[in-house]
C-alpha cells in the first residue's frame, strides 16, 4: 500500500488536496492509481496534464518500490498519515503532506515541539538568546529547526549539548544535507532526534522547496520562536505559516538599531507574543485550550474534509499572471511586483490548494 501513495504524491499536478481527493473518492491509493484516466478527467480529479502518468503506472509503482528499498537500506522510515508515528499536529494543517520521510528517533515526533528559528546571520545577542531558550525548553519539549546556518544550527546543537531532542526538517531528501557543513550535525541528530523531509531520497535542495520546509516546521510545532530575523527573512514565512495553522507565534525583542531586528519587530507589531525567557512561552501556551501543553500528548483528531479552497487577494494577482504556458519565477515576480521570498510562498499556496503546477526549472503554470 505504502508505494502506491508514493506513486500517487510523485505525480506532477497532483498536490496534497488533489491526492486526498483521489483516495477519498475511490477509498484507497491503489484504487485511485488503477481507476481509468478517461473517469479521472471527467470527473475533474486530475488535471489533463496528469492523465499520462495513470497510463505509466508500473513505472511510477517500480520507481516507488526503488525508493522504498533505498529508505529500507538507509535506515529511513517512510511514514503515511495513518502510520501512528505520523505527527499529530502535522495532520491537522491544511494539506499535509500524503508521504514524509524521517531519519532517526521516530518516537519524538509523537509528543509536543516548539520551533526555534531565526535569521542565518545572527549576531551574539541572537546566538545567547537562542542558546538561553534553548537550554530552558529542551528539557520539557521537543525543539525543531530546519538546519539552516545561523540560529538554526544554534538551536539543533545547544539541545544536544543540553541532552535534549531535537528534530531538523530538511528542504531536500534526508540523504542529502544541506548545508553540507551540518553533515556532522545531521548525524547526531540522527542519533537524538530526527530528520524529517516531505522530499523523497535524492532530491537535492531547490529554493523553492524551502517554503514547503518551513510549512512542516511549524506544522510540528505546537509554536514558533522567532530570534532575529531581517525585513525579508524566511522565517518570517514560517511564523506566516503558523498563523494559517493555528500556531502561537512568538518573538524575542531585538536592538532597535539592528537589522536583524526588523522581522521580529513586525512580528510582534502585528501580534506574535514578545518572549524574554521560557515562563512566557509556559504560560501563554499553557493558558489556552487548544494546546494541552505538558499534561498530555495530542490526541488523534480526525479533521472532517477540507473545504473547496478559496484564493486571496495576493494568490490571485499570481494566477491572473499565469498561463498555460510555463513562466520562471523571476518573470512572475516582476509581473506582480513581488519579491522572489514573498512570491515563493505565494506560489506553494496555489500548488497546494491544487491551481498550479511546477513544470521543472522553477517555471509554474496553470492547471
Amino acid at each position: 500500500m505504502r508505494e502506491y501513495w508514493i506513486a500517487l504524491n510523485s505525480i506532477d499536478g497532483l498536490g496534497p488536496v488533489r491526492i486526498r481527493r483521489l483516495v477519498e473518492a475511490f477509498g484507497t491509493p491503489h484504487a485511485a492509481l488503477s481507476a481509468p484516466v478517461s473517469l479521472l478527467l471527467d470527473k475533474k480529479l486530475i488535471p489533463p496534464s496528469s492523465g499520462k502518468f495513470f497510463h505509466n503506472k508500473e513505472e511510477l509503482l517500480g520507481s516507488a518500490r526503488g525508493q522504498l528499498d533505498f529508505c529500507s537500506k538507509d535506515g529511513i522510515s517512510v511514514l503515511i498519515q495513518e502510520d501512528e508515528d505520523y505527527p499529530v499536529y502535522l495532520k491537522e494543517i491544511f494539506a499535509p503532506p500524503p508521504v514524509i520521510y524521517v531519519k532517526g528517533d521516530l518516537s519524538v515526533l509523537r509528543g509536543h515541539a516548539l520551533a526555534i528559528v531565526g535569521t542565518r546571520n545572527p549576531t551574539q545577542y541572537g546566538i545567547n538568546c537562542t542558546r538561553r531558550l534553548t537550554a530552558e525548553l529542551c528539557g520539557q519539549t521537543v525543539i525543531v529547526s530546519g538546519l539552516a546556518r545561523g540560529i538554526d544550527t544554534t538551536a539543533h546543537e545547544h539541545c544536544l549539548e543540553m541532552g535534549g531532542k531535537t528534530v531538523a526538517v530538511l528542504g531536500c531528501g534526508v540523504d542529502r544535507i544541506y548545508p553540507a557543513e551540518n553533515k556532522k550535525l545531521a548525524e547526531r541528530i540522527c542519533q537524538n532526534g530526527a530528520l524529517i523531509s516531505e522530499f523523497p531520497s535524492g532530491t537535492i535542495p531547490e529554493p523553492y522547496n524551502f517554503p514547503r520546509r518551513n510549512r512542516i516546521i511549524s506544522g510540528v510545532s505546537c509554536g514558533v520562536i522567532v530570534v532575529e530575523a531581517g525585513e525579508k527573512s524566511g522565517s518570517l514565512i514560517t511564523a506566516s505559516y503558523a498563523l494559517q495553522q493555528n500556531r502561537v507565534v512568538f518573538a524575542v525583542p531585538g536592538p532597535i538599531n539592528s537589522s536583524v531586528s526588523e522581522g521580529t519587530f513586525r512580528l510582534i507589531k502585528d501580534g506574535a507574543v514578545p518572549v524574554r525567557s521560557s515562563q512566557d512561552i509556559f504560560e501563554h501556551i499553557s493558558a489556552t485550550t487548544f494546546f494541552p501543553f505538558l499534561t498530555a500528548p495530542p490526541q488523534k483528531i480526525r479533521s472532517e474534509a477540507p473545504p473547496m479552497p478559496t484564493l486571496a487577494e495576493e494568490e490571485l494577482a499570481v494566477w491572473d499572471t499565469l498561463s498555460d504556458t510555463p513562466a520562471r519565477v523571476d518573470t512572475i515576480a516582476e509581473t506582480c511586483g513581488l519579491e522572489i521570498p514573498q512570491l515563493l510562498g505565494t506560489l506553494l499556496s496555489l500548488e497546494l490548494k491544487g491551481f498550479i503546477t511546477q513544470t521543472g526549472g522553477q517555471q509554474f503554470r496553470r492547471i
